[in-house]
């Protein structure tokens, strides 16, 4: 069983998939970065100084002066702020996705378009019959 496990982990489709997944975590991190940090604050600003990070909607009769207030006091909030950054995080990621999926797909269509050498084979029965006819 260890040695069906090995040769199953040990195929490059899961060692493929694994560094895909591992990447992709990665790239999902500086994207929300990004969107948060750098693109956010500037966008922020420009609408007059909101921080979208703090957008909330109290689903409670309390009033909280702030997020961080009424999650410490355990009020239900609807973060639609962080929702607002997460479809921008998402938009990008779809994005970048579809255009290596693009690129992948050209080099495909490339490759595809390229004529194809005939297998040496016949290329050898093609010179047989040329001198077969001399």
């Amino acid at each position: 069983m260890l040695s069906e496990f090995k040769a199953f982990a040990m195929r490059g489709n899961v060692l493929d998939m694994a560094v895909g997944i591992i990447l992709g975590a990665a790239f999902g991190k500086v994207v929300t970065t990004f969107v948060k940090d750098v693109m956010m604050p500037p966008i922020g600003k420009a609408m007059g100084g909101v921080d979208f990070g703090q957008m909330y909607y109290n689903l409670s009769e309390t009033s909280y002066e702030s997020l961080a207030a009424a999650q410490e006091a355990g009020a239900p909030v609807v973060l639609y702020g962080a929702w607002i950054n997460t479809i921008i995080d998402f938009i990008i990621v779809a994005f970048i996705l579809f255009l290596i999926i693009r690129q992948m797909n050209k080099m495909k269509k490339k490759e595809e378009a390229a004529p194809a050498a005939p297998p040496k084979n016949e290329v050898l029965l093609e010179e047989i019959r040329d001198l077969l006819k001399k």
